[in-house]
């Protein structure tokens, strides 16, 4: 028999595969009510599983809410709205970074988590640099410092803790971006969506159900 949380979790993934056929048959208003529902998902799965009584569980939850805001900012295709939308991520990325450390980085760990992801971080830069002018420059440049912390973050707390779902949801994150920046500044092609769409919600309930493991560990 499905508990609270499973049935939260195939709703969301439910919603997402709906988003999905949304995208590729271009129904806009499907799309923002499966994509609504998906995100409300995510946060009611860690309420769910007791984010509010933790302080990382507290931490997690804001970036999951930060999340959802930055989705419903990318809702829409105009300028302004997808930059909001990109601050709501990096700050999400920020609250990310904050909950890993409060679950314990050594800092061998972290530091060699910083070299890894800074170069794979580099390169994935170098290649959107020359479709990027102006301000996005600075901006993608930010952005992409904050998930090369957020993923050393989650790399050296999971080699700490033991607890890999961690740095496994932080990397499936910081992947299902680049779909996004592709799909915004390189090629707009529903392919971008068809894998990081999934890829970014079972990132997000990952992320959730760490909350759980967590607090598990610590008791």
């Amino acid at each position: 028999m499905l508990t609270g949380v499973g049935i939260t979790i195939i709703a969301c993934l439910a919603a997402c595969a709906a988003l999905v056929v949304c995208e590729y048959r271009g129904w806009r208003p499907g799309r923002a009510i499966s994509k609504i529902t998906a995100s409300t998902a995510f946060v009611a799965l860690a309420l769910q599983l007791g984010a509010v009584h933790s302080a990382y569980g507290r931490v997690i939850l804001a970036a999951l809410v930060l999340s959802w805001v930055g989705d419903v900012f990318l809702l829409s295709h105009r300028n302004r709205l997808f930059l909001l939308g990109i601050t709501s991520f990096l700050l999400a990325h920020v609250a990310f970074s904050l909950a890993f450390s409060l679950v314990g980085v050594p800092l061998p760990a972290l530091l060699v988590g910083l070299a890894a992801m800074a170069v794979i971080g580099a390169s994935v830069l170098a290649w959107l640099w020359k479709h990027l002018d102006g301000f996005y420059r600075v901006a993608v440049g930010a952005y992409v410092l904050a998930i090369v912390a957020m993923c050393a973050f989650a790399i050296a707390a999971s080699a700490a803790s033991g607890n890999w779902l961690l740095a496994g949801g932080a990397i499936a994150f910081a992947v299902s971006d680049i779909s996004v920046a592709r799909d915004r500044f390189v090629a707009h092609r529903f392919i971008n969506r068809l894998w990081g769409l999934p890829l970014y919600y079972v990132a997000q309930v990952i992320l959730a159900l760490s909350i759980q493991h967590v607090a598990a560990a610590a008791a």
